[in-house]
């Protein structure tokens, strides 16, 4: 979702199939930092999900605690925000409105699928602690300031 399909949208249509970037060396430059972010962002939240939570991001090996430290501090998502900020980096650097609209739709169903499935999820593991995480840590906009648990 933030590699190969943004770029099969980008080079759908174009000839030999290779995406093209923006002409405008402002875009190509403003879409390459947003793409660093996102991957930035992408990696560090998935190494804190391994070293904090004690887990992988696979749904059969889960972290085993809920972590409530660094990035997680101030926002809920970082690792799916990451993903969502890589995608509008490539539909920026590519000049695609296509990758903007894949960017749009993972916002959604992950919205989706947070409020109906992985939020009562984490309630149901981790109870009160997730409540009240849940209630001072915001789902995709972060906050300014770290929140810090009790």
């Amino acid at each position: 979702m933030g590699f190969v399909l943004p770029y099969l949208i980008a080079a759908w249509g174009q000839p030999g199939f290779v995406a093209r970037v923006a002409p405008s060396p402002a875009l190509r430059t403003v879409g390459g930092l947003v793409c660093a972010a996102g991957l930035a962002l992408l990696v560090a939240a998935i190494r804190m999900f391994i070293l904090i939570g004690r887990g992988t991001i696979m749904p059969w090996d889960p972290t085993r605690r809920l972590i409530v430290a660094g990035l997680y501090q101030y926002v809920r998502n970082p690792m799916i925000l990451g993903v969502l900020i890589l995608q509008v980096g490539w539909s920026i650097l590519f000049a695609s409105r296509g990758v903007a609209l894949l960017a749009l739709v993972f916002y959604v169903v992950n919205t989706v699928y947070f409020v109906f499935s992985e939020e009562p999820g984490l309630e149901k593991r981790f109870g009160n602690e997730y409540r009240e995480y849940k209630k001072n840590v915001p789902r995709w906009i972060p906050r300014i300031r770290p929140w810090r648990p009790g």
